[in-house]
């Protein structure tokens, strides 16, 4: 299977024989970044070679750096009775907490992420809630301090 991503950020595409499979999450006005209790909205879609037993967004959260990393789905919202190509609508309210941050050992990520099973076929958002809409920036920690 040859993987590709397209021109689109949010577009996943991968050859499967002549038949391609494609899945698109798309945030209202391409917007990214959400102040905490925002409403995100949008729509997916996806045609794939058969109809998905199971498609659903998850809003996940996610943490990167030193140590082991750790994640949540915070909603998932399920789409019933899916079909080979298919396009649904989506709007929620994010969560007040936790921030999107990076510091110098450990950040927190937010993603959107289609799913679709089976078959494993998935794509992801990434998104920023934090005050503002602005990532936090932890302080860099000096020895001695």
């Amino acid at each position: 299977m040859n993987i590709r991503l397209s021109s689109c950020p949010f577009l996943w595409q991968a050859e499967q024989g002549s038949r391609m499979s494609q899945l698109q999450v798309h945030i209202a006005e391409g917007k990214t970044a959400f102040s905490p209790g925002e409403t995100i909205g949008g729509d997916v879609s996806w045609e794939v070679e058969a109809p998905p037993q199971k498609a659903e967004l998850n809003l996940i959260w996610s943490t990167q750096g030193k140590g082991t990393g750790d994640m949540a789905i915070v909603k998932t919202i399920p789409f019933s009775q899916p079909q080979a190509r298919d396009t649904r609508s989506f709007a929620f309210p994010l969560p007040h907490a936790p921030y999107t941050f990076s510091g110098q050992l450990i950040s927190l990520l937010w993603n959107l992420e289609l799913s679709l099973d089976p078959g494993d076929h998935s794509e992801a958002v990434e998104i920023t809630i934090a005050p503002g809409g602005r990532e936090v920036l932890l302080p860099r920690i000096t020895p001695g301090s």
